[in-house]
């Protein structure tokens, strides 16, 4: 019967006798058969028998079996199936509750399933399932490792912006290194599409009466702040509908202040929160109440009340005799020695600064005196790292009344990054990345925020907002600890990079990211020259005593003995949003791109 439906979709296709690698590699996507094209240029090799470039039915058909019927598909298709040729409906019902962890199981379910992957069409009508249906559901989107659930928006989202985590980036407009690099639109663009939330942008007085865009005292590029404006207001809302921050470092003179709150309320319009919420006079709004809203953090003249009382008036060049409007410069020297001068703020740029008043940080116990609810600070890495280990708990404290954005130290000229683990668990909301630089922090960032819909505003766990939690992540006194079991099967056409073979020596490393105890790393055996359908059956075990902050990392690597191991993708992802059951996971580049159809295949089981 396989064998039937097989030859009816092919026999066509060589009708003019042999075919050549293209139309094979053709032929397997018509057949919904995903595959890389190095890969099916090394099996195809392999099976051209004649070497000539040209392949029979009988060759192509041996080559779709390497690609489609992985043993490891095989052995739990046969376990379930009662004469290891069809699956009937309560077989795979039986699979689907005992393997696959689907709680509310039923036959409409199973028959959605059968109806949507079984391609041959006598074994659909008849409520059955083939191996070659089973393989495509093995290989769909519903057996990817990470939860359908957590792929849209399913927190609390009426809670005050101080109990999230929000996506943040840091010198947005730069994509290389912080001295001589690029400025460019496309940092804001692209973090914007991978659902970033607070957007910093470095304002300097440019010429025509233009402010610009760059990293100052450095030789970086200049953008138009009203280009910069203009590529936020078209992206802002692609990814995310939840409010977009612009944390302004701000060194422009008043006149062009008064430039940038123009260009702010033109290019915006009303989506620039420029007024206080009815609802919210004295307490931080939610992002459900700032959906569609642009926030603008700079620094702020007066109290909201007087700028709810300003509303409406002219307020071009009142900024001159304010004295709460001066502050002195500070910053990084770089090439140029730089002068302390004094910077005012012009009245219309304040009085667009609403809950997002930016206050320079003094001390904790500075703040839980004086700090008012609409001001947050911004923190370098080395003073936070500090903090976090001599007042752990009053720095938890802060975190959970005031929004805190923790930044790189200066001297990362290379615009490298810190893990933000750290901070995560001390609750800092706003942990500002460099976007454009890949490695370890950025699959953490991006792993953390592929939760709540990729939205990029993740509810802090409880212990992390409510004022009677005495959290402290290096000292876990009560916890419910997980037992995350992970056997990891078999590598599906894993990636290769230096090699037009498949034939590299690959490994998996499996590694936990959250509070300091539950940090560790495992790792598989190395298996020669296989990365096609390298198979490991290799079992770890993690016990997880904070899961509500661990993510979980795969690692793929191709071993080198003289230059060092060779990074091939990974994935990383929050360990609660991990299915249980056979699942894939998808591999992404160092860059973030996908690698599909490369991934692992795990099974994962944990228990509380």
């Amino acid at each position: 019967m396989e064998m039937r439906w097989f030859l009816s979709k092919i026999q066509d296709d060589f009708r003019g006798g042999k075919i050549n690698l293209e139309k094979t590699q053709r032929l397997l996507e018509k057949l919904d058969i995903r595959c890389s094209y190095i890969h099916v240029k090394q099996i195809f090799k392999d099976n051209d028998r004649l070497k000539k470039g040209r392949i029979t039915i009988e060759e192509f058909r041996a080559i779709y079996r390497i690609i489609t019927h992985r043993e490891e598909i095989v052995e739990i298709f046969n376990a379930y199936s009662e004469n290891r040729k069809i699956l009937l409906e309560n077989n795979l019902v039986q699979f689907l509750t005992q393997e696959q962890y689907i709680a509310e199981m039923s036959k409409t379910i199973a028959f959605e399933i059968i109806q949507k992957y079984e391609p041959i069409e006598e074994v659909r009508k008849a409520r059955q399932m083939s191996f070659e249906g089973f393989a495509r559901y093995m290989d769909s989107r519903e057996c990817l490792l990470f939860k359908n659930e957590c792929r849209k928006v399913y927190q609390d989202m009426t809670h005050p912006l101080n109990d999230y985590f929000i996506s943040s980036s840091h010198n947005t407009y730069l994509v290389s290194d912080q001295l001589v690099g690029p400025s460019d639109l496309w940092g804001y663009v692209s973090a914007l599409v991978k659902g970033c939330r607070c957007l910093e942008i470095d304002c300097w007085d440019g010429a025509q009466n233009e402010p610009v865009v760059y990293h100052g005292y450095t030789l970086t590029s200049k953008l138009l702040f009203k280009t910069v404006i203009q590529a936020i207001h078209k992206y802002a809302f692609m990814t995310s509908d939840y409010p977009v921050v612009l944390s302004l470092e701000n060194h422009c003179s008043p006149a062009q202040q008064e430039i940038m709150a123009d260009i702010l309320q033109t290019t915006f319009g009303e989506s620039l929160l420029s007024d206080m919420l009815a609802d919210f006079p004295d307490t931080l709004p939610s992002p459900e109440a700032l959906k569609f809203k642009v926030l603008v953090k700079n620094k702020k003249i007066g109290t909201l009340k007087e700028t709810h009382e300003r509303k409406g008036s002219d307020k071009r060049g009142d900024n001159q005799d304010k004295e709460t409007g001066v502050k002195k410069l500070s910053g990084v020297m770089l090439f140029k020695k730089k002068k302390t001068r004094k910077l005012k703020i012009a009245l219309a740029l304040s009085d667009l600064v609403i809950y997002t008043k930016a206050e320079k940080f003094k001390s904790f116990q500075h703040s839980r005196l004086y700090q008012q609810f609409n001001e947050n600070n911004s923190i370098g890495e080395t003073q936070a790292r500090k903090l976090s280990k001599l007042r752990v708990h009053e720095f938890i404290f802060h975190t959970k009344k005031f929004i805190t954005r923790i930044y790189p130290k200066a001297t990362r000229a290379d615009s490298s990054n810190f893990n933000p683990q750290e901070f995560w668990n001390i609750g800092c909301q706003m942990v500002a990345l460099n976007f454009q630089t890949p490695g370890l922090p950025m699959d953490l960032q991006n792993g953390k925020f592929l939760d709540n819909g990729g939205s990029g505003y993740i509810l802090k766990p409880h212990f992390l907002r409510e004022s009677e939690s005495y959290f402290n992540p290096s000292d876990i006194k009560e916890s419910m600890p997980i037992t995350l079991t992970i056997r990891l099967i078999s590598g599906i056409q894993l990636p290769l990079t230096h090699s037009s073979s498949n034939k590299g020596d690959t490994l998996v490393i499996i590694e936990v990211f959250g509070v300091p105890n539950d940090q560790m790393k495992q790792q598989t055996r190395v298996i020669k020259k296989n990365a096609f359908s390298p198979r490991w059956n290799e079992t770890f075990t993690f016990i997880i005593h904070v899961p509500e902050l661990a993510l979980i990392r795969f690692v793929v690597e191709s071993q080198g003995l003289i230059a060092g191991n060779e990074f091939l993708g990974q994935y990383t992802l929050p360990l609660l949003c991990m299915n249980k059951g056979y699942r894939r996971v998808p591999l992404f580049s160092r860059m973030g791109e996908s690698l599909e159809p490369a991934s692992l295949f795990v099974y994962v089981w944990y228990v509380r």
